[in-house]
């Protein structure tokens, strides 16, 4: 099948050059100017991994307005905050053939997408593959050729033939897809880990590694879980993981899997761009208050996570007193 990457940054760039490497044709489409130009001037992206083995892969790239292709199946990696704007300039390019795929952190997307495909073509899950952006048309695989694993799930519960050959295929690039059954349980087992270690990793500028032999991580990770855990009862989302089950995928993602991951808000963070942190520890806090309970703690962080942002961008100078 053909693919189109919609969003080429970290991810994108991760899941195109793999399916590219597989033998299949891939696309990729991206709102944001510098990237693009950076790719076709250097006619390609290089990718790195772990830092070495730095190369350059070819790929085509385009702008919404440039592309003129129709591919079988969209891979959508955009930041939660700018995907109504990108799906917008798409939407000449969509057709009621195509499939659509989103492996995306947070929870806000599916709604977004639900405006151009049919809900029985829409697909989303959870990518547990850690990648850097270290600058336009610069991309660093982290972890051996193979690492890393993802959940994939349709929106409608019921996988058909061309959900099967997408899985098939991801397959086929090493991206490892387990397909679930589950819709909310699945993206929310995600959200709820990156509740912990996106939020608390970036508010301290730590890799998950470092997290992770912290006195008190246990303590913290535990009390995110719960409060989440307690929302999704309240809104009967059976979750895929116990509460225990939970803790230990944190664990096994900071000690084993990603050690030496910069969670994704991290990266934005450091590089003064908004965060995701509303469709992560925000969603779980309002969606608590649908059902008359505070989670406090999701809310406190979203908060902080808010204030690092603002003093990153604050003018010292604007404190002078001017005569």
């Amino acid at each position: 099948m053909k693919y189109a990457v919609l969003g080429a940054g970290a991810m994108g760039f991760r899941y195109g050059v793999l399916l590219q490497e597989a033998g299949f044709p891939v696309d990729f489409v991206e709102i944001w100017s510098p990237e693009i130009e950076k790719v076709k001037e250097q006619n390609g992206v290089y990718v790195s991994r772990d830092g070495e083995n730095k190369h350059l892969v070819p790929i085509n790239i385009y702008s919404p307005e440039e592309y003129q292709g129709d591919p079988d199946v969209w891979i959508v990696f955009v930041k939660q905050m700018q995907l109504a704007d990108a799906l917008k300039r798409c939407k000449n390019l969509f057709n009621d053939r195509q499939y659509v795929v989103a492996p995306m952190n947070g929870i806000g997307h599916v709604e977004k997408l639900n405006q151009y495909f049919d809900s029985d073509k829409v697909l989303s899950g959870t990518a547990m593959i850690a990648t850097v952006l270290n600058g336009p048309g610069d991309v660093d695989f982290m972890g051996p050729a193979g690492s890393g694993s993802m959940k994939i799930v349709n929106q409608n519960e019921q996988p058909d033939e061309m959900t099967h050959k997408i899985v098939d295929e991801f397959s086929k690039a090493n991206l490892n897809p387990e397909l679930t059954t589950n819709f909310m349980g699945t993206l929310m087992s995600k959200v709820i880990l990156n509740s912990v270690l996106n939020t608390l990793c970036t508010m301290f500028e730590i890799r998950m590694g470092e997290f992770i032999q912290a006195p008190t991580a246990e303590k913290l990770g535990r009390q995110l879980i719960n409060e989440a855990f307690d929302v999704c009862e309240r809104d009967d989302i059976k979750l895929l993981n116990t509460r225990e089950e939970e803790w230990q995928e944190i664990k096994y993602a900071s000690t084993t899997s990603m050690p030496l991951h910069f969670p994704s808000m991290y990266q934005d963070m450091s590089k003064n761009r908004p965060t995701e942190v509303d469709y992560i520890n925000g969603f779980i806090y309002d969606l608590g208050l649908k059902h008359h309970y505070e989670a406090s703690t999701h809310d406190y962080l979203r908060n902080l996570v808010h204030l690092a942002e603002f003093s990153k961008s604050f003018d010292p100078d604007s404190l002078l007193v001017k005569n």
